[in-house]
């Protein structure tokens, strides 16, 4: 079946901090890693200070480090961690690591750093916007009930220009077949409503992937969904 989509993009911005990226329990592990001491009667606003400030004691690469092995303890080993504190200072791992898995990670880990040293490490910012798709009939929305990623990020890539990133690297497996990446692609992902004929979706990513969707207005979009 050969499903058309009128698509809508809306609130299309860059954002410098990932929801739900740190949380209280992070600031006391990271300052019980850095022998804060009690920091049991800190409130949520003062953990924060008191991790930045306790990071920025550090030399950048060394700090660089202590993130980097709270948050990847179980996928990186020394040799990497090492090696990736020194070159985070001039890098953006968050678009440019192997393996895409751990993209928004290296986001988080990016954006306390560069809080935390006033700029000393690169600026990690990323894109934020809303997605409208509309179609004829209801059931041409089902196709949206499995890997939701993958087709969204097929419709999406119709939009944008033939030279943008995503078409050069992925241009086999936007056209079919399995498309694993998506979900490392979209980092954040949430519905926002659904009608008979439309869905709209919340969707975080990287600068990496979706810089051109910033100038991109409505288009149309189709895509082949093979019924069982």
């Amino acid at each position: 079946m050969k499903i058309n989509f009128k698509v809508k993009p809306d609130h299309v911005k860059t954002i410098e901090v990932l929801p739900n990226s740190w949380n209280t329990e992070d600031y006391k592990n990271l300052l019980e890693v850095m022998d804060y001491g009690d920091a049991s009667e800190l409130s949520e606003k003062e953990l924060e200070e008191m991790c930045l400030l306790s990071l920025s004691d550090n030399e950048p690469n060394e700090a660089a480090e202590i993130v980097l092995k709270y948050l990847f303890k179980e996928q990186l080993n020394e040799g990497q961690v090492h090696n990736l504190s020194h070159e985070m200072l001039e890098e953006h791992p968050w678009e440019e690591y192997a393996d895409l898995s751990m993209h928004e990670t290296f986001f988080n880990a990016g954006q306390l750093l560069y809080k935390a040293y006033n700029g000393k490490f690169p600026h990690p910012t990323a894109i934020h916007f809303e997605v409208t798709f509309e179609v004829k009939s209801n059931i041409m929305l089902d196709i949206f009930k499995e890997d939701t990623e993958t087709q969204i990020v097929r419709i999406l890539a119709q939009g944008m220009p033939e030279n943008t990133l995503l078409k050069r690297l992925f241009k086999d497996e936007l056209e079919e077949g399995d498309f694993n990446e998506t979900k490392d692609i979209i980092w954040q992902l949430k519905k926002l409503s659904e009608t008979d004929t439309s869905i709209t979706y919340d969707v975080l990513s990287s600068k990496r992937w979706f810089e051109d969707f910033k100038y991109v207005e409505d288009f149309e979009a189709t895509l082949v969904h093979e019924q069982d």
